[in-house]
């Protein structure tokens, strides 16, 4: 068994076929699955079983998965600093939308300064694809604001954020001090996608809440959900550090939750085996200088329903 074996069976999981794999690895299709039958030879047990056109893996495809990911990140970490040495670092840093929006830029900027030479790879998509790229190693850390699933992850909570209830001039609501949560149902509501921390969030509080909502705009932008509230009449929940022109300019009403339910942290986020280099303990610690989100003077209440 050597790293050539790991690297193509990790391939095959990944891709789910052998001819995707040895297209992936620029290898003939016999190359692979002769990798395969000889790691299936060491252990004495079917690593893959196919059902239809796909590739599957078995429980010791499963044990052997999590073990060659972790020997193959670390053997490339490994290449990589013995190679590097003299040349440019490189941090391959992974953001959810929200984040990319309102803080990976100055964040990679301050980073860039402290570590002259570091060229830093920004990721930006929801938190669960940048989940998915953490578990195999394809980013070396990141920063999300959604909740985080695997426990081979970990996730440090860091920066405070908040949601808020966003209300476009047009709206009914706008001129409103004050809302009762059953006066969302039946709201038009623009979306983030399925993945999005910020909507696993708000779509817990309308389950808890009983709320049901119609889905108007859906979409992986955070722009394209502020400009919806701006002119389409519907209404939104996303993080107060979106809309600071927007609100200073009167052109969008804010309702925080009484309740203070959409408080949440951005976390920092990198795989338990990791090797943390120092671009990544500075990162850290530039997250810990982050202000915490303040509302402003003119922001509504969204309050708990009355008792009857």
């Amino acid at each position: 068994m050597s790293i050539r074996h790991l690297t193509i069976f990790l391939a095959v999981a990944d891709c789910g076929t052998m001819s995707a794999a040895a297209s992936h690895l620029y290898l003939s299709q016999p190359t692979v699955s002769q990798a395969i039958r000889e790691l299936e030879q060491h252990y004495h047990g079917l690593l893959f079983e196919r059902l239809g056109k796909k590739l599957y893996l078995t429980d010791l495809g499963q044990l052997l998965l999590a073990q060659a990911r972790d020997l193959i990140t670390r053997f490339t970490e490994l290449e990589q600093q013995m190679l590097s040495q003299g040349q440019t670092a490189t941090l391959k840093l992974g953001s959810t939308l929200t984040v990319g929006t309102c803080l990976t830029p100055s964040v990679i900027l301050a980073l860039e300064d402290a570590h002259p030479g570091l060229e830093v790879c920004s990721y930006v998509s929801n938190t669960a694809e940048i989940e998915q790229k953490l578990l195999r190693a394809e980013l070396d850390a990141a920063i999300v604001e959604g909740a985080i699933q695997s426990p081979d992850l970990i996730a440090l909570p860091i920066i405070d954020d908040c949601l808020v209830l966003a209300v476009g001039t047009r709206h009914p609501f706008y001129e409103k001090d004050c809302l009762f949560i059953h006066e969302l149902n039946q709201q038009p509501f623009a979306m983030r996608e399925k993945g999005s921390g910020t909507r696993w969030l708000f779509e817990e509080y309308a389950a808890r809440h009983g709320l049901s909502i119609r889905i108007r705009w859906e979409a992986n932008c955070p722009r394209a959900i502020l400009n919806a509230v701006l002119y389409n009449k519907v209404l939104s929940v996303m993080s107060l550090r979106l809309m600071s022109h927007e609100i200073a300019h009167q052109k969008i009403r804010i309702f925080r939750s009484e309740t203070e339910e959409w408080n949440r942290k951005f976390q920092l986020v990198y795989h338990k085996n990791k090797f943390l280099t120092p671009a990544i303990y500075e990162l850290e610690k530039l997250l810990w200088q982050y202000e915490k989100v303040s509302f402003p003077a003119e922001c509504g209440l969204l309050k708990a329903d009355p008792v009857e």
